[in-house]
């Protein structure tokens, strides 16, 4: 059955997000509202819900997933990060910024890029999401919901559950967002790479 949630996007519901929680432990698909448009998640280490994933975007298995964490307390499990890489991100999150790093053996293979071994981490300062992933006490596997034939994030919660309702098992309605794409920041080497200049300020990595 899939569920339909209207979340508000400033004081979620606690009762709602206990719900949402559940349903992403129990293995299910979840569209929810980031700072940069909405995501599609699941729980970390479930196989059978990144296929579904996959299968919604029309991506292979090879795209490049992200850990959407509740905060940077959860990136030393997930990513190799030294002291000094951790000072300068802890300025800039919560924001519009998708981290990589190398992997550590606490991310599933299946996450890491096949040839780098990178795994990208956002922490946003969505109230929805926020409240979401402090409920879970673990990151949601997550992408941007892109759908297939379009190019960008989708934005209305409304259009998204005419389209995929049936292929996702909730769907939260947190408000119509504007699609901003993250700025994307390879940490993964000694060296600071931009990949995407996106929302977030790329001075500060300059």
């Amino acid at each position: 059955m899939s569920h339909f949630f209207h979340i508000h996007p400033e004081n979620p519901q606690a009762r709602l997000i206990k719900q949402a929680a559940e349903i992403i432990r129990q293995g299910g698909v979840v569209v929810y509202p980031t700072d940069s448009g909405y995501a599609i998640g699941c729980n970390i280490g479930n196989k059978q819900a990144k296929e579904r994933i996959e299968r919604i975007r029309g991506i292979e298995k090879h795209h490049n997933f992200t850990l959407m964490c509740r905060d940077l307390s959860e990136l030393a499990t997930y990513a190799r990060v030294d002291n000094q890489m951790f000072r300068l991100i802890k300025n800039n999150t919560p924001g519009p910024y998708t981290f990589i790093f190398k992997g550590t053996k606490e991310v599933p293979k299946r996450l890491l890029n096949d040839k780098k071994k990178t795994i990208g981490i956002r922490v946003t300062d969505h109230p929805i999401t926020s409240a979401l992933l402090a409920e879970l006490g673990e990151p949601i596997m997550s992408c941007s919901l892109i759908l297939p034939g379009e190019q960008f994030t989708e934005s209305d919660p409304d259009e998204i559950r005419m389209r995929i309702e049936k292929q996702v098992d909730l769907i939260i309605h947190g408000g119509f967002l504007i699609e901003q794409a993250t700025t994307v920041v390879d940490l993964s080497e000694d060296n600071i790479e931009i990949l995407r200049a996106g929302c977030g300020d790329t001075s500060v990595f300059e």
